[in-house]
């Protein structure tokens, strides 16, 4: 149970849509408990929106031909990307596509656990931090598990927002856009996009 949070407790989420990449978004305090380093190294954080993917290719400076080839074909080493948000995503991220959801605690802590299983650990349980990340307050996160052609970023998120009960096939997903689409088919048939109980603390 996250601390704090009331079992009958609905939690709203956001998936964020950068163009080629999508990044799955919740309230910070909400995961401290499970990655204390994130409290501290985002103490100020309301949101922290997470991504996983290629290490080479999420950390270049310049996206080349090659470059992306090579992550797609080659299974190569994963990072974790973790941002800061100092207010809702919908309101940072002003340039990208963003939609919500609204989940129950058992949905939502079922997505955490994916979250969670994107970050590398030592015996210790600490996560290892690589460098600062690519926009914003940000940072790398060594990752769990290796990114190639049927192991994707987006895939990567797909798989987080079936865990927390979205029909959504992750076998599927490729791009960015079909994991938008898959919450947009899911709003048309009911699926809540916001909690109105919902309290951002």
């Amino acid at each position: 149970m996250i601390a704090g949070i009331h079992p009958a407790t609905a939690l709203q989420v956001y998936v964020v849509s950068h163009g080629w990449h999508t990044g799955l978004v919740v309230p910070a305090d909400t995961i401290s408990d499970r990655l204390p380093q994130l409290k501290t190294r985002f103490p100020d954080a309301r949101y922290i929106e997470f991504g996983w993917g290629d290490h080479n290719f999420y950390k270049a400076d310049e996206i080349t031909l090659g470059l992306a080839l090579h992550s797609i074909l080659v299974p190569t080493d994963s990072v974790m990307h973790a941002v800061a948000l100092p207010t809702t995503p919908d309101n940072y991220f002003i340039a990208s596509e963003v939609n919500s959801l609204c989940l129950d605690i058992e949905d939502y802590m079922s997505l955490i656990d994916h979250i969670v299983s994107g970050f590398s650990t030592g015996g210790d349980g600490a996560i290892e931090a690589q460098g600062n990340g690519i926009y914003g307050d940000s940072q790398f996160y060594t990752g769990h598990g290796n990114y190639h052609l049927f192991n994707t970023c987006n895939k990567w998120t797909a798989q987080g927002l079936a865990a927390a009960g979205l029909e959504i096939w992750p076998s599927f997903i490729l791009r960015a856009e079909s994991v938008m689409t898959s919450i947009d088919d899911a709003h048309a048939r009911g699926y809540p996009s916001d909690c109105p109980e919902y309290q951002d603390q």
